[in-house]
């Protein structure tokens, strides 16, 4: 009867070990499903976003990335105005309602260099996840937390950077059976800090599943920010 009760534990305990998933074999079985052949470090595509924010007309974004070539490209209606970004390498071109902005134009709209990469970084980085989390600078915890989030359980994956890449604190949410990236969440240095994004459909775009909508919220209140919806065209 022990030898059976000892077996029954030994066997037990392996299972439960088999089951366990680090943080790295579960990254790459998420970008198994969402990128499943690689395409990511050679993408050249374009993107069309949507974005709708409360008390504000949507604001539609035209974008372009050759990752090879280190060019991107937005251009971006509100209105009645356009705004056009262009960063290739280390170069930057901004054009304002077709024509190179003024002074004047610059400061009323906010155009700037450093806009110009800061929307580099966004898109390429939001709609190359969860690709991007093999870029250098990039610390993937192991121990990976099972949570429950808006009534659906998820694996979720911890992930900080580098002083040099970042501060934040990010946590990414993935299906436990397809490990679909569902949730991603991050926090600043207060604990009612950040935003979470709820990420909801699929478009494939250049055989990578990116999501279809997400909608930004505040941790500290669950208040809602902004939604962004990618299609293939406007």
């Amino acid at each position: 009867m022990k030898k059976i009760i000892f077996l029954f534990f030994i066997c037990n305990s392996f299972l439960s070990f088999s089951q366990e998933i680090t943080g790295d074999e579960l990254l790459k079985k998420a970008i198994q499903f969402h990128d499943p052949n690689n395409n990511w470090p050679t993408f050249k595509g374009q993107l069309f976003v949507t974005m709708e924010t409360p008390k504000n007309t949507p604001r539609k974004s035209e974008i372009k990335i050759n990752l090879p070539e280190e060019y991107f490209y937005v251009k971006a209606l509100r209105g009645i105005n356009t705004t056009e970004y262009t960063v290739i390498k280390k170069n930057t071109k901004i054009e304002f309602n077709g024509k190179t902005p003024t002074e004047v134009e610059k400061k009323e709209h906010k155009l700037s260099f450093e806009r110009a990469n800061l929307y580099k970084n966004y898109y390429t980085y939001l709609y190359g996840l969860p690709m991007k989390l093999k870029d250098e600078g990039t610390i993937i915890h192991q121990k990976v937390e099972k949570r429950k989030f808006k009534g659906k359980n998820y694996l979720v994956l911890k992930v900080s950077y580098n002083k040099e890449v970042g501060k934040d604190t990010w946590y990414f949410y993935f299906d436990p059976k397809t490990y679909a990236m569902e949730v991603y969440q991050f926090f600043k240095k207060t604990k009612d800090s950040g935003e979470y994004i709820l990420l909801s459909g699929l478009e494939t775009i250049n055989g990578i599943k990116m999501p279809k909508t997400r909608a930004w919220y505040y941790n500290k209140d669950n208040g809602y920010l902004g939604t962004d919806i990618l299609s293939t065209s406007f």
